[in-house]
């Protein structure tokens, strides 16, 4: 999780910027000024009482009254000079003296959500060159990053990653290798028989003409994997074939790992100490969680086989999400508790049930204003994309939120 700091002198810019970092999934916003020196101040504080700064990065307007952008950052930089600091402007004219002063990154206003997700991008690569931050040092981030070995994807698609540093992956010499390889693994050594591959892959094909097909596609396959060093063999067994593989990483199984650990964290809750260092263990956990989950199941690889363990994996994503919202929710971490219901209406908008409690916490922070936001878009997936009709709570709590915007807008 990337902590970073905001300072704009107009409010509805904080507000903003805010909305699109927590979009993001990744970003914790742990302070936000309208006054520049206040938040110097902050960060001196910070800094004179000895303490590892908390902060990763810091977003910055540059046109202010009393003390402008430029000046800010330098006396940031006096600070802590590897402190990453992006501008957010609507002025084009500073960016010269923005990077003389080694600054991160430059957006001009209004930026997009891709746009900003690039800088923040920039400020991960930053963080893994430096020590500033706590999460830099991870162990256990570190070895991710370091590990050269050969790894599998399933996770936000299906590819392997090739040996080495440079984060290459293999390509395939067909559509229908790449599916070979994915369904031999998607059955985790257990072997198929040639019937049960032609039907998966080959559904409706002349038997000969798949069988062809099939022999083809496993002549390609074992050369790709040899000539690239990939330890994945795969083997003749009976009437079929089965893939084995040794020491590779295979991401969908470390992520049901990790996720199991969920729910004993969630029986173990009411016994931990509500100390900063539980909480930020805690919170690393969780941002591994979502790191590891890039994407659905073999997803928009048109794997018929692999829908129903699409279901299965997203499902226990979602599972352990609420299970965090609870958590968070009870330690009076707001902005994780946002985070992880937003993640959870991503992959199902028309969740009444999640929308609704999600509402109830924006209204609880005072976010009205994101409240009727939440709702028009629950709103907008039951009624427009499903057809069907709001449940009555929810009517009734949507409309109570509408009244308060308007009433607040008044």
């Amino acid at each position: 999780m990337i902590r970073v700091m905001l300072i704009d002198d107009e409010e509805d810019a904080l507000d903003l910027l805010e909305i699109l970092l927590g979009q993001l999934g990744n970003v914790q916003v742990i302070g936000r000024y309208m006054n520049p020196v206040e938040a110097i101040e902050v960060i001196r504080t910070l800094q004179s009482n000895g303490r590892e700064s908390p902060i990763d990065a810091v977003f910055l307007d540059n046109r202010m009254p009393g003390m402008n952008g430029m000046e800010v950052a330098r006396a940031i930089r006096q600070m802590i000079p590897q402190m990453p600091i992006i501008f957010t402007t609507a002025h084009a004219e500073y960016a010269v003296e923005a990077f003389e002063i080694q600054s991160i990154d430059y957006l001009l206003k209004p930026f997009t959500p891709d746009r900003l997700q690039n800088a923040v991008t920039r400020v991960q690569h930053s963080m893994s060159h430096s020590s500033l931050s706590p999460s830099s040092t991870n162990p256990s981030q570190a070895g991710h990053v370091e590990n050269s070995s050969a790894a599998i994807q399933c996770l936000g698609g299906f590819q392997i990653r090739l040996p080495g540093n440079g984060g290459r992956v293999l390509s395939w010499k067909t559509k229908k290798e790449k599916e070979l390889c994915a369904l031999l693994i998607h059955v985790a050594g257990e072997s198929l028989s040639t019937a049960a591959i032609l039907e998966a892959i080959w559904p409706g094909y002349d038997l000969n003409k798949a069988k062809t097909y099939l022999y083809t596609c496993l002549s390609y396959l074992r050369k790709t994997l040899t000539d690239h060093h990939i330890p994945i063999r795969i083997n003749k067994v009976h009437q079929g074939f089965v893939a084995e593989w040794d020491g590779m990483i295979l991401d969908v199984a470390e992520f049901k790992q990790l996720v199991s650990q969920i729910k004993s964290l969630s029986t173990q809750s009411d016994h931990l100490t509500r100390s900063v260092t539980t909480i930020e263990m805690d919170a690393e956990l969780y941002d591994q969680m979502n790191q590891m989950y890039k994407g659905d199941y073999m997803d928009a690889c048109d794997f018929r086989w692999a829908e129903s363990r699409q279901l299965e994996v997203r499902g226990a994503y979602i599972r352990a999400l609420r299970v965090w919202y609870a958590y968070f929710h009870k330690q009076d971490n707001a902005s994780l508790a946002v985070d992880s219901m937003q993640r959870i209406l991503k992959l199902i908008p028309d969740s009444e049930q999640d929308g609704r409690e999600l509402i109830r916490l924006h209204l609880h922070m005072g976010n009205r204003s994101e409240a009727h936001r939440v709702g028009s878009q629950l709103e907008q997936a039951v009624c427009l994309q499903l057809g069907a009709e709001l449940e009555a709570e929810t009517v009734l709590l949507i409309q109570q939120t509408r009244e308060k915007a308007e009433w607040n807008n008044r």
